[in-house]
């Protein structure tokens, strides 16, 4: 036995994403995927001069002599990965690595140590397909990589009390698409910025209402400027009272400006102070405070936009990046402050959408504000948001909330064409009432007036999705999560476009790092896909969940009939129909989710009058049926493709 022998060296680590619950529904199928990735990953490693130094099953534990050869390694196994998944079929190989630089012990050709501990607490904080490194690997490769670093921070890594700062790593270049993240300066990441809420100042707590109305007319203003990317206000507003820096919350956002600012609104004036903040270098590009009289408040939004605008564009000049920034024209539809303060009350009521109550109470709001003055387009829009709001919940008659909406609608465009938010309100209640080309122009146009917006693309999606397009609906959503990540809307879409999608591993781990956000959701996609693989424990486990989130909804009482058809527990099945029969005909949504059960028994006649009930009622569960694993095998019956004609002959119709 050869004695101990310690040195310094980079240790990498990698790990197979999805490894455990593949090889719980497939388990010769992980095997074999493992082995192709270990056999990849070593080729990568022997051409950098590494040492695989042990299998760990799904991964491999590696030695490197110095840590550009081993952060270089871990870049080419990812493109490796990537050509493999876009050349051949069947379940993607993704991995997780993590590289740190460190003393080892190297004892019968194993290594120890400080190093292989820190490095399998690193390994878990990296994104699927993606490099973490710890601050003393970035220190050695950083002027040294064709790559962008974000830093994560100092995050907890488990029984290792010393802080270390982490990093993500993405190249510049290569055949991998990079993913988005701030370079040091310049570049891309300079078109990216998020303005957090304002802090509020004011002597008077009930001022909040005007410093997040504030926040989220400047996030409303800077969307119009040419050229840059602003995130989206549900994202924006969800940093309100956060213990992060700003810079914290830059980097997490992989946003390259931060702006934030402060309000005091006192005695008919309003003070503001605002900077700008370069998140890779912490550099203060600009600042400003702005004392005005309350009904200048437009003139200081204008501003500030104005400035911003004019500070990104001479500091991208300056590192030689000419970005063709311009500041939006002013446009204030409305004078009246007092129309204004009611619909920025409205707004916040709107935003957080509480409860009926709160919701009608916005709606007044907005209808006091249309009264003082009739020309406040942006207002009318509040005003058709909560009369959708309250009849899609059932809070007000649907119809004829929808045909007020539409008119409220209307009557914007007509003062004043320019308002994305409109026209992708227009764009979702079309798509509703099954007018596609109708919804697609004017998602369409609300992207073109705002290409920060996210909902326009959530529509185009869904639109695309039903053309049988998923791709593209994917795309459209991952688009829509970049400019607003925290849209609990947008999560649940885009985790569910995966799946149907065939991108397993990237459902998987999408729903594992968005589950705490849209619990339900998430539970309720995985347990379709659970069922799908025959992984009953597994959805029952998610079932229960749904359950205990959300007791008595028609989801839960659906995905428990289908589990129950499938585990040969008929009885189980026909109590959960019963359950969802109870709705009645006013229940659109109980009547699709019976078939499916139906369909679970193998009960096909039965299963074919629930869609036909829910075409008539305009509720056909189509993303379901096109392409749902639970209902793979119904696609080759020819009733499933007249069904689809007649859906889209219904939606021309109408």
């Amino acid at each position: 036995m050869q004695g101990d022998r310690r040195q310094l060296a980079a240790v990498m680590l990698t790990d197979m994403v999805g490894f455990s619950s593949l090889a719980q529904r497939h388990e010769a199928l992980a095997l074999d995927l493992a082995r192709e990735l270990e056999s990849l990953t070593r080729v990568a490693v022997e051409s950098r001069g590494g040492r695989a130094v042990k299998s760990l099953g799904d991964g491999l534990l590696v030695e490197f002599a110095n840590a550009l050869d081993a952060v270089t390694c871990a870049l080419e196994v990812h493109d490796a990965l990537r050509t493999r998944n876009s050349t051949k079929g069947g379940e993607e190989v993704v991995v997780r690595i993590g590289v740190h630089l460190g003393d080892v012990v190297h004892r019968d050709g194993d290594i120890f140590g400080d190093a292989v501990n820190l490095v399998s607490r690193i390994e878990p904080h990296a994104p699927a397909g993606g490099v973490c490194i710890s601050r003393q690997v970035y220190d050695q490769v950083r002027n040294k990589l064709e790559a962008t670093f974000r830093s994560i921070g100092e995050p907890p890594l488990k029984n290792i009390d010393e802080p270390i700062q982490l990093f993500v790593v993405t190249p510049v270049t290569g055949p991998g698409r990079p993913g988005p993240g701030p370079r040091a300066s310049g570049g891309e990441e300079l078109r990216r910025i998020v303005v957090l809420p304002f802090a509020n100042i004011s002597p008077d707590p009930q001022d909040e209402y005007f410093a997040d109305g504030m926040t989220e007319e400047l996030i409303e203003k800077l969307a119009h400027v040419k050229g840059l990317r602003v995130i989206a206000r549900t994202t924006a507003m969800h940093y309100k009272d956060s213990s992060m820096t700003a810079m914290e919350i830059g980097r997490t956002l992989n946003v390259g400006l931060v702006l934030e600012a402060s309000v005091r609104k006192a005695a008919g004036r309003v003070r503001i102070t605002a900077q700008l903040i370069e998140t890779g270098t912490e550099e203060h590009l600009w600042s400003s405070r702005y004392d005005r009289e309350l009904d200048d408040i437009f003139a200081i939004q204008d501003d500030i936009s104005d400035s911003i605008a004019t500070a990104i564009t001479e500091h991208a000049v300056s590192l030689g990046d000419a970005l063709e920034l311009s500041a939006p024209s002013s446009e204030g539809d409305t004078a009246n402050m007092e129309a204004y303060t009611d619909f920025l009350q409205g707004r916040e009521l709107y935003r957080r959408r509480l409860s009926e109550s709160s919701m009608r109470r916005a709606l007044e709001l907005f209808e006091s504000a249309v009264e003082r003055d009739p020309a406040f387009a942006r207002a009318r829009v509040g005003v058709a948001d909560s009369l959708m709001w309250l009849g899609g919940e059932g809070y007000a008659p649907y119809v004829d909330s929808n045909e007020r909406a539409k008119r409220e609608l209307s009557k914007a465009l007509a003062t004043n064409e320019s308002i994305a938010e409109a026209h992708s309100s227009l764009s979702g209640m079309l798509l509703s009432l099954g007018d596609d080309t109708g919804s697609a122009r004017e998602a369409r146009r609300a992207i073109e007036l705002n290409p920060s917006f996210s909902d326009p693309y959530r529509w185009l999606a869904q639109i695309e999705a039903g053309r049988g397009h998923i791709d593209e609906a994917v795309r459209l959503l991952e688009e829509a999560y970049a400019l607003d990540p925290l849209d609990i809307n947008v999560i649940a879409f885009l985790g569910r476009a995966y799946f149907y999608a065939g991108r397993v591993a990237k459902a998987l781990d999408f729903w594992q790092r968005t589950e705490p956000m849209v619990e339900f959701r998430v539970n309720q996609h995985r347990s379709e896909y659970y069922l799908s693989r025959q992984d009953y424990v597994l959805a029952e486990r998610g079932i229960a969940t749904m359950e205990r989130l959300r007791p008595g909804n028609f989801w839960n009482t659906m995905l428990r009939g289908v589990l129950a058809a499938r585990t040969g527990d008929d009885d189980g099945a026909r109590d959960s129909i019963a359950s969802l029969e109870v709705a009645g005909d006013d229940g659109a949504v109980a009547t699709f989710l019976r078939g499916f059960v139906h369909f679970a028994l193998g009960e096909m006649e039965e299963f074919w009058e629930c869609m036909d009930r829910s075409l008539e009622m305009h509720s056909l569960p189509l993303l379901e049926l096109m392409y749902s694993p639970l209902l793979e095998d119904l696609r080759a019956d020819p009733r499933f493709h007249d069904l689809l004609r007649r859906q889209r002959e219904q939606r021309i119709d109408d």
